[in-house]
């Protein structure tokens, strides 16, 4: 039985999280149908555009993402912290870059006249709206309801285009993190679609890539920062440029036709992240099949179980199996 959201998500525990949606009636995002013919490649601009669009809008960053036939994955961190920032006009500004408001907001906005219960209203909108810019599932229906639209209109059809609920689970640690994004980053590689993590395009991994060979990160997407440290920007551990290095040397190794190894970089950081090489071969390529809740060492586990007040540990076997040496 699917779980409601609010029994998976919990910002105490973490602020990562693995999103992945699927379509219905054997649709294609993209791609080849190969049942009609069809070529629909150009869907893939459609969901990609409208990633990096929401974004701008909510205090959610982009850590991967990978557009494929027919499903995709986001990897999301939540910055509660940045909302809670937001004026209650900034709150506005950024709900009006993708939603409707109201007649009252769109007056207070103006800074026309309200009067007391007016007011009341307003603020009671923008405590909403306020919850909602950090709410994955508002994140994933606005992903997913354009795209719909557009593609039924497309498909002169209606009904639903995707399925009913996105999979969406916990990331708890750096481990579990750099292990899904890596995942996320090779699914055209895993597929053979694409031949090199360069090649994936509608990925994370190409953005990543092709702004490190200008020396900068992409923009839209939520920058490594390096090592921990005193006043740490908002952003993911280790180097971009070790993080490309680890992908494509994992990429090398998961093409049957290529012949690869882990580097001493990429060997650093798995020491770092106490994960066996061989085990990281295993997460990369499976991490769907191998985790289907929450996913981080066992502490970790534990305490966000304990948080949610669940009374089993969902997957703990194969997180102390596969996430701890």
């Amino acid at each position: 039985m699917a779980r409601p959201r609010q029994t998976i998500v919990s910002l105490e525990d973490t602020p990562y999280y693995h999103c992945c949606s699927r379509v219905v009636r054997k649709a294609f995002l993209c791609g080849i149908d190969n049942s009609t013919g069809e070529n629909f490649e150009h869907r893939r601009e459609w969901v990609d555009s409208r990633i990096l669009e929401l974004a701008t809008i909510f205090a959610i960053d982009i850590c991967a993402y990978a557009v494929m036939s027919n499903h995709l994955h986001v990897v999301l961190k939540v910055d509660a912290d940045k909302v809670k920032q937001w004026s209650d006009k900034e709150v506005l500004i950024q709900w009006y870059k993708g939603f409707k408001g109201t007649l009252l907001t769109q007056k207070y906005l103006k800074e026309e006249d309200l009067n007391s219960f007016e007011l009341q209203t307003v603020n009671e909108c923008i405590t909403e709206y306020r919850k909602r810019l950090i709410d994955i599932s508002w994140f994933m229906r606005s992903l997913s309801e354009p795209i719909a639209r557009m593609a039924n209109k497309e498909d002169k059809c209606t009904g639903r285009f995707w399925e009913g609920r996105f999979k969406s689970q916990a990331l708890l640690d750096e481990a579990a993190v750099l292990a899904c994004m890596a995942y996320v980053d090779l699914n055209p590689v895993r597929a053979k679609i694409a031949a090199t993590p360069e090649t994936s395009d509608y990925t994370s991994i190409q953005r990543r890539i092709n702004s490190a060979m200008k020396g900068e990160q992409p923009p839209e997407l939520l920058p490594f920062v390096g090592n921990e440290r005193l006043n740490m920007p908002n952003g993911l551990m280790f180097s971009v440029k070790d993080y490309i290095i680890l992908v494509e040397d994992t990429g090398r190794i998961i093409r049957e036709d290529k012949r690869g190894a882990i580097s001493s970089s990429s060997q650093d950081i798995l020491n770092r992240l106490n994960i066996p090489a061989e085990n990281w071969l295993k997460i990369t390529t499976e991490f769907g099949a191998l985790f289907k809740g929450a996913v981080g060492a066992l502490p970790a586990l534990t305490e966000y179980c304990e948080h949610l007040e669940r009374k089993r540990r969902q997957g703990a076997s194969n997180c102390q199996r596969w996430l701890q040496a």
